[in-house]
């Protein structure tokens, strides 16, 4: 129907585009592969067989996500390459805090026009963390929207599930005064926090996304779109080797510190009638966020509810097993300091 075709490419969808992008994709896709895949690229649905025989009671864990304003720095910047990695590494730590083995990922990814560098070092983005996380890249949707988006501008999502045998959920149940919080670092502002950080950073500095700051040992641009680093590879063998060893459980509780910072996220997995004392000082904070908070004037307690800190994962861990902890994490090369301790309380933080 080459006729019909033509018409919709003129209206500003061009399938026969579409189609030649995606040729590349079980190539790209293949990299991810993991056992549980089959199937092929470009059915209506991907197809994954849980392995059962490896859990007693597997219990599925999914999420969904976006990388948010984040994706205006990408604009600016012209360069997309990181911004598939922040998505999955974004999906896989919310799964992760519940003790979950990644299994499989899907985006979406929506664009007024399709353009042919941009969508592949999107997708390549997304195989790049995905294999690096072992977890399938099984599919996705890529819409064309004339008319909905800005030129140049796109939307992505994505959609993680995991597993995670019932009897070793991190619920934090366990957790009690007197837990360890242990701070694993971030790469920067990781994909929160980005609707005040530009306002301050270009608004407020008049700073181009090319422009230099003492402090930094890159431009502006390239500080702000820093991979969101991912903490499942490092995690996993921590539950492994501390969780699972008939030794008792030596981490309690996890939390991605994402939107909302120390003072949302730590509640999400403590108990009621406690508390999580945070040690201002206690770890090195990137430069960047002195940055922001200076030039844009911000409060402590706002800072810290709006950004990590340097802080992307909080590990509570019972108070006898946590310089083994720090050891093993720091051997594996991932900054880490013990950055506070579980009291009791009402189910607040507070920082010192």
């Amino acid at each position: 129907m080459p006729k019909k075709r033509k018409e919709y490419a003129r209206a500003g969808v061009d399938i026969d585009l579409g189609n030649r992008l995606k040729l590349g994709l079980p190539t790209l896709l293949g990299r991810t592969k993991r056992k549980g895949v089959i199937g092929t690229v470009g059915g209506f649905g991907g197809l994954f067989a849980l392995d059962t025989k490896k859990y007693r009671k597997p219990v599925l864990v999914s999420s969904v996500d976006g990388v948010g304003t984040k994706l205006k720095v990408a604009f600016a910047v012209n360069r997309h390459d990181t911004i598939g990695q922040d998505l999955v590494n974004h999906c896989v730590n919310d799964i992760i805090v519940i003790g979950a083995e990644p299994l499989f990922f899907l985006d979406y990814l929506g664009a007024g026009k399709l353009e042919e560098g941009v969508f592949t070092k999107i997708i390549e983005g997304f195989a790049k963390a995905c294999a690096e996380n072992h977890c399938a890249l099984i599919g996705g949707e890529t819409a064309q929207m004339p008319g909905f988006y800005s030129a140049g501008e796109y939307d992505v999502s994505g959609t993680i599930v995991g597993v995670v045998e019932r009897s070793r959920i991190l619920d934090g149940r366990r957790i009690k005064p007197g837990d360890i919080l242990i701070g694993l670092g971030s790469s920067g502002l990781h994909t929160n926090g980005y609707s005040l950080a530009r306002r301050v950073v270009f608004d407020v500095m008049k700073l181009k996304p090319g422009s230099r700051v003492a402090g930094l040992d890159c431009s502006i641009g390239d500080e702000l779109l820093k991979v969101h680093r991912s903490y499942g590879p490092l995690t996993g063998g921590l539950l492994k080797r501390f969780n699972n060893n008939g030794s008792g459980i030596a981490i309690k509780g996890m939390a991605h510190i994402t939107g909302g910072g120390f003072i949302d996220n730590l509640p999400r997995v403590m108990p009621k009638n406690c508390d999580a004392i945070i040690r201002k000082g206690s770890w090195e904070v990137p430069s960047i966020f002195d940055i922001i908070q200076r030039e844009g004037r911000i409060v402590d307690a706002e800072m810290h509810q709006t950004f990590n800190m340097g802080i992307g994962m909080v590990l509570i861990v019972d108070t006898g097993q946590a310089d083994a902890l720090m050891r093993s994490i720091r051997a594996r090369k991932h900054s880490a300091w013990v950055i506070g301790e579980i009291a009791k309380g009402a189910h607040e933080v507070h920082l010192k």
